[in-house]
């Protein structure tokens, strides 16, 4: 949900809808992220530059707030992009986190090692869900 009259910023996704194509994959992930005990990621924030709600081309914005996965919540900036595309709007962000910062012990089989860091990429299409556009909700 984008809410550009409060300037508000709030997503959530089911972890336990996170697919690798690899069952087994997935379940190692499942008990990595403590699925069972925490099954959302949410990020709650707020544009630092609201982008220009009449403009159809893509504008580049930076949202900043608070990003929850694991039971842990962690301040963060996220830079992206945003584009108007008639009713529908299209969210695109990636950014970097480290799993220690939420206390996520990175799983290793052998001499095999999950890197700390990870690259996360997010793409969405949300509707608009009022005329004057200032919600949007997908």
């Amino acid at each position: 949900m984008i809410n550009y009259g409060e300037n508000i910023i709030d997503f959530y996704l089911d972890l336990n809808t996170l697919r690798t194509g690899i069952d087994r994959r997935d379940r190692d992930m499942f008990r990595t992220l403590n699925v069972d005990e925490y099954p959302f990621a949410e990020f709650t924030g707020a544009f630092v530059s609201p982008p220009e709600l009449g403009l159809d081309e893509v504008q580049a914005v930076v949202a900043a707030g608070e990003f929850t996965v694991n039971g842990v919540t962690r301040e963060i900036r996220i830079e992206g992009k945003i584009q108007n595309n008639g009713d529908e709007v299209v969210l695109e962000a990636d950014w970097k986190l480290l799993l220690e910062d939420f206390e996520i012990e990175p799983p290793g089989i052998l001499f095999y090692r999950v890197d700390d860091e990870v690259h996360i990429q997010i793409k969405v299409v949300l509707e608009r869900q009022n005329s004057e556009g200032n919600i949007i909700n997908n």
